[in-house]
């Protein structure tokens, strides 16, 4: 089972963990947000193709109000563990972690997005190469699900190049922009912690 809190309660909090270190892959590494990322986490986020497959909460346009209340903590639900994904200096997309709870307490979500720049480039397929192993043993994970909204083929891809298996779709799970898509359902798991 996952490490439990003192209280018994679940996986352990952010706040009870090791800081995050920076991971480092060919061509990027990936690290906590600052401050300092505004400027760069502007010029990526306020791109409608960026955002065509992401949750609302990633919005079209992205402002400077948006871009300021996510590197304040004020976007993501408490306990997702997010970096950014630093490529030449600069911060560019972000990966992160949305911790289940309860006896959903050994999965999380993983969602991913990436500047419209560095598309093609095989990137993304090598951040989540090396963030999901990361992240799957630093909340002591038995699985690790994300879904990819039905046009979303990269994503897709990138999932199946990194072990997670297809598991089914959600139909006329999400309307987005005035269309109705469906979700796919990817995971990656094990049996068994290091």
């Amino acid at each position: 089972m996952p490490d439990r809190r003192a209280d018994g309660g679940g996986s352990l909090s952010l706040q009870e963990r090791a800081p995050t270190p920076v991971l480092r892959g060919d061509g990027f590494q990936l690290r906590p947000w600052r401050g300092g990322d505004l400027e760069s986490l502007l010029r990526h986020a306020n791109d409608a193709e960026v955002s065509r497959g992401l949750r609302d909460r990633f919005p079209c346009p992205y402002t400077r109000g948006d871009g300021e209340a996510f590197l304040a903590g004020r976007v993501l639900t408490p306990g997702t563990l997010a970096l950014a994904i630093e490529i030449d200096g600069q911060a560019c997309g972000s990966i992160g972690a949305q911790p289940g709870v309860a006896e959903r307490g050994h999965t999380a979500e993983l969602g991913y997005w990436l500047g419209r720049a560095y598309w093609g480039r095989g990137i993304m397929t090598r951040v989540v190469g090396v963030f999901a192993p990361w992240v799957m043993d630093e909340l002591r994970l038995f699985r690790l699900q994300a879904t990819v909204v039905d046009f979303n083929l990269g994503s897709a891809r990138v999932l199946e190049k990194n072990g997670f298996q297809e598991e089914g779709v959600e139909r006329c799970a999400i309307y987005k922009r005035g269309t109705l898509h469906d979700l796919r359902r990817f995971a990656r798991v094990r049996t068994e912690l290091p």
